[in-house]
């Protein structure tokens, strides 16, 4: 049996859940679903969901060392609507804690992007993208 595409959930190791969770929720306005409790937080983020969780824990959960550091080979995307959207998003992050690490610019495939790091150094690329619609919920949609 071969697996369906699909992504559910992506689970963020974070050195203080509730320092991340004011970050997402206070900071840029996102809303912590009422499954949410104890060591572990829960956003709704169209057809997936987005977990803080204690990076320790995640680590023992997946049987690896929790130590490391740098760039782990994946970044994390949010895709607007409008090109304008891109810096402004940056701001939001910036002013809540979060670091800009590539100011919204043109890019060579013919969209606009940067990028910023979460308190914990999770790379989110903030993308506007010419060539991939957004529905009326805001998930991406492939030609």
């Amino acid at each position: 049996m071969k697996p369906e595409p699909r992504l559910n959930m992506v689970a963020l190791g974070v050195a203080d859940v509730e320092k991340a969770r004011r970050f997402y929720e206070t900071g840029l306005g996102w809303k912590a679903s009422s499954a949410s409790g104890g060591n572990i937080v829960f956003f709704q983020l169209g057809a997936a969901v987005l977990t803080l969780y204690p990076r320790a824990a995640l680590a023992e959960d997946a049987c690896v060392e929790a130590a490391g550091g740098g760039f782990s080979g994946v970044t994390l995307a949010h895709n607007v609507r409008t090109k304008e959207e891109v810096a402004a998003i940056l701001s939001v992050a910036q002013a809540v804690g979060g670091k800009i690490v590539k100011p919204a610019q043109d890019v060579f495939w013919g969209g606009h992007s940067g990028y910023f790091a979460d308190l914990d150094g999770h790379l989110w690329e903030v993308a506007w993208n010419p060539h991939f619609a957004l529905n009326e919920r805001g998930e991406g949609v492939l030609p």
